[in-house]
C-alpha cells in the first residue's frame, strides 16, 4: 500500500476549486452568523462551548472524561465561579490549558515548542493509559507508527505514519508552512489543510488527533481575527466520527488531490455552526429565564427544580412535573411540596397543564424569557 507522503513533495495538494465553491461559500455565510453573536456571548456561554470541545475532542480517540472534572478545569481557567464543583484533575487541566492557548493566542507564530507543550500538557504523567509514552518530543522508537482497528489478531492496518527519520524535516515544513504570512490561501481552506498535513505527519507518539484539531481550531481562529470559541468541531466530529476517519484514510491514501476532503471539512465545518447556533440560543434563553428569576424570591430548593426542568430546553421536560416527582427531587414531604409548586405557580414561573387531583402535572412558563 503506497501512503500520500511517500510521494516527492507531496504536500503540493490538488483540489479543484470549481468543486469546493459551493461548500465554501455555505461556510463563510454561516461563519458570519455565528461571527455576529460573538459580542452578545458571555463568559458562561463560551465555558460552555469549551467543556464541550474538550470533552469531545477526548472522545473521539476514545477517552471519556469526568464531565464535572472538565467544568471544574474550564471554570478554574477563565476565572468563573467554582463553588460545588469538584477538584480538577492533572489530565482535564492540561487539555483545558491546550485548548484555551490554541485560540487566545492565535496571532502567536507556531514552534517545535508550541506543539511539544500542547502534547506534554495532554500527557502530565508521561502514561497514555498504561502505556508509558514519549511526551514533549517527536517520536522516537524505530517500531512504524500504525493506525489500527480490530481486535488481537484481527487488526486492520487503516494508515502508516511516516518514519521516525524524516520527522524533523517535516515538522520543520510543517511550521514554515504555518509561519508564511504571504500565503495565497483561503482561510479556511488553510485549516482544513493545516489538520489533514499535521495528522498524516503523525509526530507524536500519542495525541496527534488532539493536537490536529486544536491546530484546526487555532488556523480557524487567525482567519477570524478573534480568539473566542464560537463552536466546536469536535462536538460535530463525534457525530460524524465513521466519516472523518473513512475520509482521511482515503485522502491519505489517495494521489494527492484533496477535494474530497476539503468538502467534507467545509460542510461539517457549517454542520458544526447549525449545532453550535442552537447551543448558543439555548443557552441565551437560560441565562435570561434566570436573570428573570432573580427578581423573585424562591427557594433553593425551588431553584433545584427549575434547573432540572430547563435543562432539557428547548425540549420540553419529559412527562411534565408532578406533586411526586417534586418530592423525588427534593427529598420533601409531599404537603411541603404542594406549597412549594403552588407558590410556582402564584409567581407565575409554572403553568399547569391539563388534568387535576393526582394526575395534575406543570410546566415552566418559557413566555417569560421570551420578547
Amino acid at each position: 500500500m503506497n501512503y500520500i507522503w511517500e510521494k516527492e513533495n507531496w504536500t503540493n495538494f490538488l483540489w479543484s476549486s470549481e468543486n469546493i465553491i459551493d461548500s465554501l461559500a455555505t461556510a463563510r455565510k454561516k461563519q458570519g452568523i455565528i461571527l455576529g453573536k460573538g459580542d452578545t456571548l458571555e463568559l458562561r456561554e463560551l465555558s460552555s462551548l469549551l467543556a464541550e470541545e474538550a470533552m469531545t475532542t477526548s472522545e473521539i480517540e476514545g477517552e471519556k472524561l469526568d464531565r464535572e472534572s472538565v467544568r471544574s478545569s474550564v471554570a478554574r481557567r477563565l476565572g468563573l465561579p467554582t463553588a460545588g464543583l469538584p477538584e480538577t484533575r492533572r489530565e482535564t487541566d492540561g487539555l483545558v490549558q491546550v485548548l484555551i492557548d490554541a485560540t487566545a493566542n492565535y496571532a502567536t507564530p507556531l514552534s517545535f515548542e508550541t506543539l511539544w507543550g500542547w502534547q506534554a500538557a495532554l500527557f502530565p504523567t508521561g502514561y497514555s493509559g498504561l502505556q508509558k509514552i514519549q511526551v514533549g518530543l517527536w517520536r522516537e522508537k524505530p517500531t512504524p507508527m500504525q493506525v489500527i482497528s480490530g481486535s488481537m489478531g484481527k487488526e486492520k492496518i487503516h494508515y502508516l505514519a511516516p518514519p521516525t527519520t524524516s520527522l524533523q524535516l517535516e515538522m520543520s515544513r510543517f511550521i514554515e508552512w504555518w509561519n508564511n504570512q504571504n500565503l495565497q490561501l483561503d482561510g479556511m481552506i488553510r485549516a482544513a489543510i493545516a489538520h489533514f498535513r499535521f495528522v498524516t505527519i503523525h509526530p507524536f507518539e500519542d495525541g496527534n488527533g488532539r493536537i490536529a484539531r486544536a491546530l484546526t481550531d487555532r488556523a480557524l481562529a487567525q482567519d477570524e481575527k478573534t480568539g473566542k470559541r464560537l463552536y466546536s468541531l469536535s462536538s460535530q466530529i463525534i457525530k460524524e466520527k465513521t466519516a472523518y476517519y473513512d475520509i482521511l484514510e482515503n485522502s491519505q491514501k489517495g494521489n494527492g488531490d484533496i477535494t474530497d476532503w476539503l468538502n467534507w471539512f467545509l460542510q461539517m465545518f457549517s454542520r458544526s455552526i447549525d449545532a453550535s447556533l442552537m447551543t448558543i440560543e439555548s443557552s441565551i434563553f437560560k441565562n435570561t429565564f434566570y436573570r428573570i428569576l432573580n427578581d423573585l424570591i424562591i427557594t433553593e430548593r425551588q431553584k433545584k427544580v427549575i434547573d432540572k426542568l430547563l435543562a432539557p430546553y428547548p425540549e420540553e421536560f419529559k412527562g411534565g412535573l408532578t406533586n411526586k416527582k417534586y418530592v423525588s427531587m427534593t427529598k420533601i414531604s409531599p404537603e411541603t411540596a404542594k406549597r412549594d409548586i403552588k407558590d410556582l405557580l402564584d409567581k407565575g414561573i409554572l403553568l399547569k397543564n391539563g388534568g387535576g387531583g393526582r394526575s395534575a402535572s406543570y410546566r415552566l412558563n418559557l413566555d417569560m424569557a421570551k420578547d
